[in-house]
């Protein structure tokens, strides 16, 4: 069974950082793309982050670029480095897998049950 577990979320200022993680176990994760979406109370969920697990490229959302860094680790976990944040970064983080690393929420298969983030101005 896969089970995707976020953590490292809580509360920081405006400007400071945090790192999230995704542990991912169940399967075997080298031929998937790992995903970091968010939602906002009233917001639909979107898309912040995606990288695929055996290498390559990472994809961001405009309104992270610059501040984010999506990485993974040999152990299947996947890290989301989030600087200079800003009072709109605040939302309920999620860690996805899926078949492509592209920004669509119907692309991942498996989710994570999400971890808050509160940036106070």
């Amino acid at each position: 069974q896969v089970q995707l577990v976020e953590s490292g979320g809580g509360l920081v200022q405006a400007g400071g950082s945090l790192r999230l993680s995704c542990a991912a176990s169940g399967r075997t994760f080298s031929s998937y793309a790992m995903g970091w979406f968010r939602q906002a109370p009233g917001k639909e969920r979107e898309f912040v982050a995606a990288i695929r697990w055996s290498g390559g490229s990472a994809y961001y959302a405009d309104s992270v670029k610059g501040r984010f860094t999506i990485s993974r680790n040999a152990k299947n976990t996947v890290y989301l480095q989030m600087n200079s944040l800003k009072p709109e970064d605040t939302a309920v983080y999620y860690c996805a897998a899926g078949r492509t690393a592209v920004p669509r929420i119907d692309s991942y298969d498996y989710w994570g049950q999400g971890t808050q983030v509160t940036v106070s101005s």
